[in-house]
């Protein structure tokens, strides 16, 4: 026997409901298969593995994501020096705000 541990996330709820409509059946009418980031059949021994929890994170994997193909220190690169840029608009932006309340007298 196995049981099914879905991780449920907004964006995957008609794939949940989908598969709650085709049944908790692993042998019904499309042959189950595990879907990485979505749900696993997980045995009672990985269940028991994992001291009876069933938080999805412990049997359900990350989705499979493809590269890119921008090398990890461009993007990193490119990344920062968007942080940077909008750490320095929210700098202004509350610098105006706080001048704004110190005028109305807060």
């Amino acid at each position: 026997m196995a049981y099914r541990i879905t991780l449920q996330r907004e964006r995957k709820h008609a794939r949940i409901e989908a598969e709650h409509a085709r049944g908790a059946d692993p042998e019904g009418p499309d042959e189950y298969q595990d879907v990485p980031g979505f749900c696993k059949w997980a045995t009672i021994e990985e269940i028991r593995r994992h001291g009876c929890v069933l938080t999805p994170g412990r049997y359900v994997s990350g989705e499979v994501r493809e590269d890119d193909g921008e090398p990890f220190e461009e993007k990193m690169r490119r990344l920062v020096a968007h942080l940077r840029e909008r750490t320095a608009q929210a700098r202004t932006l509350g610098e105006a705000i706080a001048r704004i309340l110190a005028h109305l007298g807060f």
